[in-house]
């Protein structure tokens, strides 16, 4: 009816920009888009977000399946997907343990070492991150970033 107000919803940040929204959602949107990004940017080594933490723990020593899925926190069937495509693209390799045959021993290749060589190099992967921060910024935010974790 005409002149006759009603009581608002709250918006809970639906609708509106950024600025009106949790932090938590905040931090949220931030991490898909730097999840996207990265998962770009990694896909010219043909890798991604969940296999490259894979590619990291074998090059520190190898591995069965069933103890990289734990390391990984994920089942075995995820990380027998992550393993296919590390093997895929020559990065580990698969070798049956003598004693027990049932077994696999997942382990890094010289590529592999090099592919994570290459990502870890200092500056290698800072134009992701940046997004038009100074270096004060991008050191806050690092802080913060590693306060919270």
């Amino acid at each position: 009816m005409p002149g006759v107000s009603t009581p608002t919803q709250p918006d809970h940040g639906v609708g509106v920009g950024p600025e009106a929204w949790p932090t938590g959602r905040l931090l949220s949107a931030a991490a898909r888009r730097m999840e996207n990004e990265w998962n770009a940017y990694l896909a010219r080594w043909h890798l991604n977000h969940a296999s490259l933490p894979a590619l990291a723990i074998l090059l520190a020593r190898p591995l069965s399946q069933r103890d990289l899925a734990a390391a990984l926190g994920v089942t075995e069937q995820t990380t027998s997907r992550i393993v296919a495509g590390l093997e895929r693209n020559g990065y580990v390799t698969r070798q049956r343990l003598p004693d027990d045959r049932r077994v696999r021993l997942l382990a890094a290749t010289g590529e592999g070492a090099a592919v994570m060589h290459q990502l870890t190099a200092a500056g290698s992967v800072d134009s992701i991150v940046e997004h038009g921060l100074s270096a004060e910024e991008e050191a806050t935010l690092r802080r913060l970033l590693m306060r919270f974790l």
